[in-house]
């Protein structure tokens, strides 16, 4: 399979992988939860929040990474500077210094496509895109589930295994549970 992960300038790809699947006026979380802080997140509404993501990913830099399979989106992203994301005054994921990291924090891969490695390859190419826009390291707060299985619904955070392979070690344990697992943060410093 020749997978390409491109940045998310093209709001409809984007919108096939985490926009409303029926109706437009869903009111769907279309990765902006902690995209952007809760006041902005909680009062938009319907077409609103496709409007922000169609924003976004006109933006310098968008929003995250898409997978492409033969041209087709099967991947989806979110990572961005976390000082832009609600991971910013997150009070459950801490801060370990002061160094400008890129939040990594979701990762979705369409029906039909999964386990034939596109998280694998959205993971390289999210940090890839962010070492290319001047990042110094990159975080993730999988959750730490030890083997177990993880709901599909709340896969979306990844594993601490899934990130350690992709290079990244533990810096810290965190106060958030997911799906009643622990959330690790996960970085992969890239200076």
């Amino acid at each position: 399979m020749d997978i390409e992960v491109r940045p998310a300038t093209v709001f409809e790809d984007v919108a096939t992988l985490v926009g409303p699947k029926k109706s437009p006026t869903a009111n769907v979380c279309f990765c902006l939860s902690y995209r952007l802080r809760s006041k902005e997140n909680n009062a938009l509404r319907g077409p609103q929040r496709g409007e922000r993501v169609r924003e976004l990913c006109a933006g310098d830099p968008p929003p995250g990474v898409v997978a492409y399979l033969d041209g087709e989106p099967v991947g989806w992203a979110a990572v961005h500077p976390r000082s832009a994301t609600s991971f910013a005054v997150n009070r459950r994921i801490p801060h370990i210094d002061d160094l400008d990291v890129w939040s990594l924090w979701c990762l979705r891969v369409r029906p039909g496509y999964r386990k034939k490695g596109i998280t694998r390859q959205l993971i390289a190419g999210a940090v890839e895109h962010a070492r290319a826009s001047g990042a110094p390291a990159v975080e993730a707060y999988p959750v730490d589930n030890a083997g177990e299985r993880v709901d599909l619904t709340m896969a979306y955070v990844g594993t601490r295994h899934m990130f350690e392979e992709a290079g990244f070690t533990l810096a810290s344990p965190t106060t958030s549970v997911l799906n009643g697992f622990p959330r690790v943060l996960m970085r992969l410093d890239l200076r």
